[in-house]
């Protein structure tokens, strides 16, 4: 009896799996066709870590209130994509903002009084609430400002211990102010690009073109650089979602992880023929424009697949092998 038998390529720097020939024969066209992304003239980056999303994002409804209290406010407020409000050539801005108080930004709290009194409203509260009035009504910032020094060290305030729980300390070692996000990063003006948006846990391809400057939390992606309509039609392809999971780690969850480390991975070819280049363009833009009308576009998508097809040379077994794969049965 003969017992089925696969291919397997072993790399220290790669995942690997076990594939039967057809998926090794279609693994090795793309690989031979495409040049990694990590190869490429783009950069990936990741959204914001804000540390305190109940404070740092919010609704229309509160920044209204904050310009019209002091309309400096606005300077530092921008509108934010969610994780959940992305999705496969699409997104829906569900109206909510970030307080971009970026550490590297070395912005001054006192030149924005509303938005200081937002951030002091919620450890007021948590004061209060936890029976430390005194401190909320005399050391209100004094607290924030402790509440960021380093792990082990209990916060005193005039001689007695601030504590909600039980062996509670005070946040990791920072350099940042009490007011500013989490993350210290220095590629903010990069939100405002054109760019690649993503989120990082989900069972299929879901990349879209943002156009419009949206800043993103910490759960989404984002890659810039040129021709990145070419890129995204082959991120959001039938045969992309395939390779992926070829490469990817899954997140325990039925889900694969789409981070950095393998999305840099992805081969996609450097130089096509500028006509099928232009083609997927025009594609991409056109599925987008649809999405957001809530038309159908899988006659359009369906055309996308087809070119890639044809740019990797598959046969028409490895076409029909591509078309019937479920990443999220994988």
């Amino acid at each position: 009896m003969r017992q089925h038998g696969g291919f397997t390529t072993f790399s220290t720097s790669q995942s690997w799996a076990i594939l039967s020939s057809i998926e090794q024969r279609i693994k090795d066209k793309i690989e031979l066709a495409g040049v990694p992304l990590r190869d490429w003239d783009i950069q990936i980056f990741r959204g914001v870590l804000t540390g305190y999303n109940d404070a740092f994002v919010i609704n229309r409804e509160k920044k209204e209130e904050l310009i019209k209290a002091d309309p400096k406010s606005a300077e530092i407020i921008r509108p934010i994509l969610r994780g959940r409000d992305i999705a496969r050539y699409k997104y829906e801005f569900a109206e909510c903002y970030l307080i971009a108080l970026f550490p590297a930004k070395e912005y001054k709290i006192d030149d924005y009084p509303a938005v200081k009194d937002h951030l002091l409203s919620f450890g007021k509260d948590l004061l209060i609430k936890n029976g430390f009035s005194w401190v909320a009504d005399n050391y209100l910032e004094e607290w924030c400002l402790r509440r960021l020094e380093q792990t082990g060290k209990n916060i005193v305030i005039n001689g007695e211990r601030i504590s909600f729980k039980k062996n509670e300390k005070a946040r990791k070692a920072s350099t940042n102010k009490w007011y500013e996000t989490q993350d210290s990063i220095s590629y903010w003006d990069d939100f405002s690009k054109q760019k690649i948006i993503w989120i990082e846990l989900t069972d299929h391809a879901n990349f879209c073109l943002d156009t419009e400057g949206y800043y993103l939390n910490n759960t989404v992606f984002f890659l810039i650089g040129d021709r990145l309509p070419y890129i995204l039609s082959f991120l959001n392809s039938k045969l992309c979602e395939w390779y992926f999971g070829k490469i990817a780690a899954t997140s325990g969850v039925g889900t694969r992880r789409w981070i950095k480390q393998y999305i840099e991975q992805i081969c996609i070819p450097l130089s096509p023929s500028s006509h099928n280049e232009i083609a997927l363009g025009q594609l991409v833009v056109e599925i987008q424009k649809r999405k957001k009308q809530r038309l159908d576009t899988s006659d359009l998508e369906n055309q996308v697949d087809e070119i890639i097809f044809s740019l990797f040379e598959l046969s028409s077994d490895e076409i029909n092998f591509i078309s019937h794969f479920d990443l999220a049965e994988a």
